[in-house]
């Protein structure tokens, strides 16, 4: 296993791995490969079913995450990068946030030996409702198949980053408007994010991982 540019993220030909939680050992998440590696275990991080391990390998620059990252996760679904941020951030804390009560339920059976994850049942277009269980995050991402998703990065960013610090936030173009090409919808929400004052540090697509995605870097 060699480390990649991300810290607690690693590569073993062309593959990338996230060391198991120890109280997670031979426990799989989304039936992902496991390797043991002098002692330490290993899940492969599948790029076609987590948009941020697409992002990775198609060069986007290193989260700041650390071993004590305080992460906020908007559209968490049933866990799949989520899981891997616990793996990254594994003496932080990170909230998970779903609207799905059947996605949340899943989300609440793949975490339970995940004691770094709070799953919390709620619609990120109204961050001030899970004001009293979220408290100011170190790092922000969001994966939300909505035509307001830059509004909603825009408004839990405001309330919940820490200054200075940085997001993600996952465009899904189709969802913003089918009648214009997924680059003028990226530039659509570059230029929203740029308005509302948050820096674009850098956009990555998706292709071949993802169709019609790409990954905006910012911060506050």
């Amino acid at each position: 296993m060699q480390p990649v540019h991300m810290p607690g993220v690693y590569k073993h030909q062309q593959k990338l791995f996230t060391e198991n939680l120890t109280e997670c050992k031979g426990v799989k998440v989304y039936n992902e490969q496991l390797r043991t590696v002098k002692g330490k275990e290993f899940r492969s991080w599948n790029p076609y079913r987590s948009k941020l391990a697409a992002a990775l390998l198609n060069g986007i620059q290193a989260p700041p995450i650390k071993q004590d990252s305080a992460i906020l996760y908007l559209g968490a679904a049933t866990g799949t990068t989520v899981s891997h941020l616990s793996d990254i951030a594994c003496g932080g804390i990170l909230y998970a946030i779903e609207f799905s009560p059947v996605a949340v339920k899943h989300l609440v059976t793949a975490m339970n030996k995940r004691i770094n994850v709070v799953p919390v049942l709620a619609d990120a277009n109204h961050p001030d409702r899970y004001a009293a269980i979220v408290s100011s995050v170190d790092f922000l991402y969001q994966d939300i198949s909505q035509r307001n998703q830059a509004d909603i990065f825009v408004h839990n960013a405001q309330q919940y980053l820490k200054p200075g610090r940085r997001g993600i936030i996952m465009v899904k173009a189709r969802s913003i408007d089918v009648s214009i090409t997924p680059k003028q919808a990226y530039q659509h929400v570059i230029d929203h994010l740029k308005e509302q004052g948050l820096k674009i540090i850098e956009v990555i697509e998706l292709s071949p991982y993802e169709k019609d995605h790409a990954a905006i870097l910012v911060s506050i």
